[in-house]
């Protein structure tokens, strides 16, 4: 959610529990546009704990509903609400899911809207796993990494410009000053480590840890030979 949120794609779901609330909190932390497609009106808000976020939801994005004011979660409005999310999407990225989950009902209302299928693998003895892998085995694109679901956007962002958008996209609020110095200090050209030294002014040491935390906040990736780049 982070990372398709930061190049500035929507991450669209359904405020659930679970891989909803974290694909929503993901795409907020990285300012990016987030909307979520309610089973109730849109001032009843389910489950109760997600009232917060909700509103910061539709202070940074939107809030949306076919339902009328009021109408209270039901189980028969939930798959209903799914085609909408599906429909209002390029694709479908299936996290979890069990043979019996809701979530291959919208893959399959997905795929009849002519929508990409994404699924990601887990473990082969987990039940959580066994629908992705159902999925995976029926043609869904297999992902490993948010690239997997960029490659598949091409048409709608060609390469130069999603380079583009992670030039000039600014660095997240939550960076320490050192993680922001070597940020902003990156673009999509790659830039050898001793020139991030000298341009920084701080200590090898503390370059090679800081750009570490960056990778694993998958902010930047490292190229062979110590070259260092945004990550698109």
């Amino acid at each position: 959610g982070y990372q398709i949120a930061y190049t500035g794609v929507p991450v669209i779901s359904g405020l659930a529990r679970g891989i909803d609330t974290a694909a929503h909190m993901g795409a907020l932390a990285a300012k990016g546009p987030t909307w979520a497609v309610l089973g109730t009106g849109v001032d009843v808000v389910y489950p109760a704990e997600n009232a917060a976020l909700a509103e910061k939801i539709a202070a940074e994005g939107c809030l949306l509903s076919e339902f009328p004011l009021g109408t209270t979660p039901e189980k028969q409005n939930f798959p209903m609400r799914n085609r909408i999310v599906s429909g209002l999407s390029f694709g479908v990225l299936v996290v979890e899911a069990g043979l019996g989950s809701g979530a291959l009902i919208t893959a399959k209302q997905a795929l009849e809207q002519g929508r990409q299928v994404f699924a990601v693998p887990g473990r082969i003895d987990s039940p959580h796993s066994k629908g992705c892998h159902q999925l995976l085995k029926e043609g869904a694109r297999l992902v490993e990494g948010v690239g997997d679901i960029l490659g598949e956007m091409e048409f709608l962002f060609p390469p130069a410009e999603l380079n583009g958008l992670a030039a000039s996209r600014p660095a997240p609020a939550d960076l320490t000053p050192e993680e922001a110095l070597l940020f902003e200090a990156l673009g999509t050209e790659e830039v050898p480590i001793d020139a991030l030294i000298a341009k920084s002014g701080l200590p090898s040491g503390k370059v090679s840890s800081t750009l570490l935390r960056l990778e694993m906040k998958r902010l930047i990736r490292q190229l062979p030979g110590k070259l260092f780049v945004r990550t698109g």
